[in-house]
């Protein structure tokens, strides 16, 4: 697939794409998540993608939501899914879901949906859902403890490009990585050529470092578990909670974690603790060991029995008397002693392996000093040892860690995944038992293999559109095939059978389950849905009015055409013969249309065919208020709410008046 060939990806967004690891895998798989790790890809627009390379897999170039109302009740249906989402991902993963004239398309959606109603919302996943997200790639690590070097150029363009962790330098010969080791605690030489190399220092020649960046440059990996610790967590107690089969082994995976600290350091080493602590501490160490070895010898001074009284000694040593002679011939011992005593100090402080501690030796010299100083030479390169093996331990721990994550990578990525396509699945199961729901049948012709338009069959339809509580609302039987009028009383229920017959069928076209006991539907081409004019149109918009449904009677094959009271758009005369007109136009088409109208009466004579006229009847008025019988009655005229008063007043009044009203109707 090209990705600029997808609906709504240019040139840009596709340059953006290829920056995923396969980018057409990707985008196909319909991974919201996966597709917005692209450069610029918010989950919005990932959304967007998706669905685009859905139509495009399934050939699917129709707009089935035909009209603005249309829209609207698509948007309604989307909205209810996501209200019963947890993660942000699952409510950007719905909007995959739309109406479609593609038979493969809504059989794979269909396919998905079923297996999703089969899932029971636990409470407890539910919550445990909430800190799952998609995963993240952390920025890019910088690490200046190794380097690479080559003495190609094209292997030099290659390693900036695939390792920009690391700096890589240019060097021509053995010498120039020996400067290198001398800067950096590892030097990893790419080119084959110094192969036997001996320098001193830690350098390693791998020709194939960049094919093998989890040894190379191991950070990369610990950043992106240690950026994702939270998200794998909960990835992986949404899978304990829900019984699911993970695709990583949670435990070996906690013990990774474990082990990796959240700014990606390796942690729980023991060494790796003691010589980074060695490092951090010389300083104040070197320091503590002076004053150890001062108060020892300012204690022997006082003690001593020589020829200068002590006291009068110590003042003269203090105010800075050279004293190097007198401390070597009167006090050689003890300076000794004050010496051994600050070098074993600075072990014990820094906790010094033997090789370390002979280094340590050299900090405080033999030449007699007071107060003691040490040998900064000494300390830096103790320091340099200490920071090099501390450095050596913490790279050759994060290959270590880096190899037990590294099998891990994809199988995380799937961990995550399916939490996260769990959350998509448990918000349609909880809609479909929030609302009663049934899988439809969506069929191509009248369900017997005969050509001719199906329409639709909604038995025991429930909207779950209306603004009252879903429990009170009353179930409708309703079926049409072909051009029909609805009548009905004022506030019968017209308008809602109309919504609840948009909604079953843009769900059913979704692939979604439907708000009722069964549902046949059409496998319609195009739904379009008018909502009521408020109020009679002037003669421009009228104009633009006629001209849209002149447009859709021509080749209106495999539409479903929604009316609400066209009457309205201007005089009752004049708006009985254009719903006929357009009424007969949709009958040549064998499109499935339901115009609701006050004017059946008038429209059935005014039309040259025989109009099916549907009735929503009323009971009548029971103190004051309408009681009406929802379902629509097939092939019934209803009466009117005008006619229902005046019935009620004949009977109620002993008059004619009433009587004679009521024969006009």
């Amino acid at each position: 697939m090209e990705l600029e060939a997808i609906p709504g990806v240019g040139a840009k967004t596709a340059a953006a794409l290829h920056e995923l690891d396969d980018p057409v895998a990707t985008v196909e798989s319909g991974d919201v998540a996966a597709i917005a790790r692209a450069p610029g890809v918010n989950e919005a627009r990932a959304a967007r993608i998706a669905r685009g390379a859905i139509r495009r897999r399934h050939d699917d170039d129709g707009r089935v939501l035909a009209t603005d109302r249309a829209r609207e009740v698509y948007r309604s249906a989307i909205d209810l899914l996501r209200e019963r989402t947890v993660t942000d991902y699952a409510a950007k993963r719905l909007e995959t879901f739309y109406p479609s004239a593609s038979t493969s398309r809504i059989a794979e959606a269909q396919a998905f949906v079923e297996g999703a109603m089969e899932r029971e919302p636990d409470p407890a996943v539910h919550e445990a859902l909430a800190g799952v997200k998609p995963l993240i790639d952390p920025p890019t690590v910088r690490v200046r403890d190794r380097c690479l070097a080559t003495a190609d150029a094209e292997a030099l363009a290659r390693a900036e490009s695939a390792v920009p962790e690391l700096s890589v330098e240019t060097v021509e010969n053995a010498r120039d990585i020996s400067e290198l080791a001398r800067s950096y605690a590892t030097v990893i030489v790419l080119d084959e050529s110094f192969a036997g190399l001996d320098v001193e220092g830690d350098v390693h020649v791998r020709p194939d470092a960049l094919d093998k960046p989890a040894e190379t440059v191991p950070e990369r990996l610990l950043a992106f578990f240690a950026a994702n610790r939270e998200r794998l967590e909960a990835a992986a107690a949404v899978h304990e909670t829900a019984n699911l089969s993970p695709a990583a082994d949670l435990d070996r995976l906690r013990d990774a974690l474990a082990r990796l600290d959240d700014d990606g350091t390796v942690v729980g080493d023991g060494e790796l603790e003691r010589l980074t602590a060695a490092v951090d501490d010389l300083d104040a160490a070197v320091s503590t060991a002076e004053s150890v070895a001062d108060d020892r010898l300012r204690e022997a001074i006082r003690e001593r029995d020589v020829t200068i009284e002590g006291t009068d000694f110590l003042s003269l040593v203090e105010q800075g008397a050279r004293v190097d002679s007198l401390l070597d011939r009167e006090l050689a011992d003890e300076y000794d002693a004050a010496m051994a005593r600050a070098r074993e100090h600075l072990a014990d402080a820094l906790r010094l392996e033997p090789e370390e501690a002979e280094l340590a030796d050299r900090v405080f010299g033999d030449d007699p000093s007071f107060p003691v100083e040490h040998d900064e030479s000494a300390v830096s390169r103790l320091r340099t040892e200490l920071a090099a093996a501390r450095d050596r331990r913490a790279a050759r721990l994060k290959a270590e860690l880096a190899s037990d994550l590294g099998d891990l990578r994809e199988p995380v990525e799937e961990l995550v995944r399916d939490a996260l396509e769990l959350d998509v699945e448990l918000a349609i199961a909880r809609f479909a038992r929030d609302f009663d729901c049934v899988m439809p049948e969506v069929v191509d012709s009248d369900g017997d293999g005969s050509p001719g338009p199906s329409g639709f069959r909604i038995v025991g339809g429930r909207s779950s559109l209306l603004d009252v509580d879903f429990e009170n609302v009353e179930p409708i039987d309703y079926a049409v095939s072909g051009a029909t009028l609805l009548s009905g009383v004022n506030s019968g229920g017209k308008t809602s059978t109309l919504d609840l017959v948009a909604l079953v069928v843009v769900l059913a076209q979704m692939g979604m389950p439907v708000p009722a006991e069964s549902a046949t539907v059409e496998r319609f081409e195009e739904i379009h849905y008018y909502a009521k004019s408020q109020g009679t149109l002037d003669a421009g918009a009228f104009e633009a009015t006629l001209r849209d449904f002149g447009d859709l009677v021509e080749g209106a094959d495999g539409r479903l055409v929604l009316v609400d009271e066209l009457e309205s758009i201007t005089e009752p005369g004049a708006s009985a013969k254009i719903i006929a007109g357009i009424l007969e136009a949709l009958d040549e088409q064998d499109a499935t249309a339901v115009f609701v109208s006050h004017l059946a009466r008038e429209i059935r004579d005014a039309a040259d065919f025989e109009v099916a006229v549907d009735g929503i009847e009323a009971a009548g008025l029971v103190d004051g208020e309408l009681r009406v019988n929802r379902s629509p009655r097939k092939g019934h005229l209803a009466r009117s709410t005008p006619e229902l008063i005046v019935e009620k007043l004949a009977g109620d009044r002993d008059t004619d008046f009433y009587g004679d009203l009521l024969e006009k109707f």
